[in-house]
């Protein structure tokens, strides 16, 4: 039987994002795109952008996003795929915690954000986990609408280009 791949093996699987011309209608993407075209990344692409959030800075999923979409000149970037590549990148960075890299070296997957602010429960060790890191860098996490936020997140959000910053691909 085949072993499980693990969060770095997809991470470093060699996908290729790609442009979506067509998007079709009711899918990820469609409404806002407004008959743009749609960039479907790649796990290792994403991985570079939050490498590129230095500390003490947050962005949000629509920050990677918007970053995506800017490097390929396209309306947007899927928010889906997104979202699940920004996971993975987490999750491979935890597991090279476990393996023993220190974490200057990890990718910073707890200065990804939700829109509003808002931490992301779906992230290695839940809210309590991703807040306790930024407290570690200086940021302010507290609630706000019965859900853990930093409170000046768009204060803290990099001043320039992360797209310009970050490897396309590796």
């Amino acid at each position: 039987m085949p072993r499980k791949k693990s969060a770095i093996d997809h991470l470093d699987g060699g996908r290729e994002p790609h442009i979506v011309h067509l998007i079709p209608p009711g899918a990820p993407g469609y409404s806002e795109a407004k008959g743009g075209a749609m960039v479907v990344s790649s796990p290792a692409e994403v991985d570079g952008l939050i490498r590129a959030v230095g500390p003490g800075e947050v962005v949000t999923l629509d920050d990677l996003r918007a970053a995506l979409a800017r490097r390929y000149k396209v309306a947007v970037a899927c928010p889906v795929s997104t979202a699940i590549f920004a996971n993975l990148a987490a999750r491979a960075a935890e597991e090279r915690r476990a393996g023993g890299v220190p974490q200057g070296e990890l990718t910073p997957w707890w200065r990804v954000l939700r829109k509003g602010g808002f931490l992301n429960p779906k992230l290695p060790g839940g809210v309590e986990r991703q807040a306790a890191l930024l407290e570690a860098e200086g940021l302010r996490v507290s609630p706000l609408r019965r859900q853990l936020a930093v409170y000046d997140y768009e204060a803290r959000r990099p001043a320039r280009a992360i797209e310009d910053e970050a490897p396309a691909s590796r």
